[in-house]
């Protein structure tokens, strides 16, 4: 079983590929999938800006990737290049103060990957009221990819990647309390938020037609990060876990190809509004094509992050 995975991965979905000239801008990517699609991306030439909102450990990630890449000839150079950027998805103001400086110092943005979540955490909020799982997984993308548009426009061709969840099938969005105030269940709301993602991306593909940017959403499989930071594994059943998630789950550079392949490959240039899993295209439960639930999502996230008042 891991040696088939890893001849799957030697495959690699940018097998081939040139992101020379190109930039990216990839939330979260400082650990698990973030980090290998980096990683990746640059081993493929482009530009790669690693918004974190830990900063030290982003520059940290980012001297790892170099000297790992570095030891196989693959550094930067030619066109690659890597980037850190302080992004706290879990502030408006910081989000804010993200794009500014990258409308400000980048000249184009050719493709945005929305990888960065919280998985089941404790009731919390962001900075700015929010349910922290609705707040970061969601609201703060929805402001990022909105005060970036313009860039990616000017750009296009260019690509929206959304990173979702299978899990989102166990979500509903609940317009009466979308921020939890009147009941809290982490699982259920780590649940609605990767399903926001989804309705997300289809009423933005359905917005960003005839623009020449894409944007589709994914589920990238069980993958052994760093996420589950907050689930309780009792200490007696750790090492059976941990064999268990060595022997199944993916690793982070396994989990990442789909987001690596729709952010470069061709086979999906001019895609868009679709869901995939493991690079191929999947369907979708009706609860997450329901344009009505989506445009209503839309408008209320406008109005949750401050671009409509």
């Amino acid at each position: 079983w891991r040696w088939l995975r890893g001849a799957a991965r030697a495959a690699g979905a940018g097998a081939g590929v040139s992101m020379r000239g190109k930039t990216v801008i990839i939330t979260g990517a400082n650990s698990g999938l973030g980090r290998a699609a980096a990683a990746e991306l640059l081993r493929m030439r482009a530009r790669v800006i690693m918004g974190c909102r830990d900063r030290a450990r982003a520059e940290r990630a980012a001297r790892e990737i170099r000297a790992e890449l570095g030891e196989r000839g693959e550094a930067e150079g030619e066109g690659g290049e890597l980037v850190v950027r302080e992004l706290d998805l879990a502030s408006l103001r910081s989000v804010r103060a993200f794009c500014h400086r990258v409308l400000q110092e980048e000249p184009r943005l050719d493709v945005l990957i929305n990888n960065a979540g919280v998985f089941q955490c404790p009731y919390m909020k962001t900075e700015d009221g929010f349910e922290m799982q609705f707040g970061v997984n969601h609201l703060g993308h929805f402001l990022l990819t909105n005060l970036l548009l313009g860039l990616l426009k000017n750009s296009a061709p260019s690509r929206i990647v959304v990173v979702s969840s299978k899990l989102y099938k166990y979500g509903e969005i609940n317009f009466e309390d979308l921020n939890s105030e009147i009941s809290y269940n982490k699982s259920f709301c780590y649940s609605r938020s990767k399903l926001a993602n989804i309705l997300f991306a289809r009423e933005l593909a359905r917005r960003l037609e005839g623009t020449g940017v894409t944007v589709n959403s994914l589920h990238p499989g069980i993958v052994r990060t760093n996420l589950g930071r907050y689930v309780n594994i009792p200490l007696l059943a750790k090492p059976l876990f941990n064999l268990v998630s060595w022997a199944f789950f993916k690793t982070p550079l396994e989990g990442a190809q789909t987001s690596i392949y729709l952010a470069s490959s061709p086979d999906v240039e001019g895609v868009s509004g679709k869901y995939f899993g493991d690079c191929k295209e999947e369907e979708l439960l009706p609860k997450a094509m329901d344009d009505l639930v989506a445009r209503k999502l839309w408008d209320i996230s406008e109005v949750m992050v401050g671009l409509l008042k």
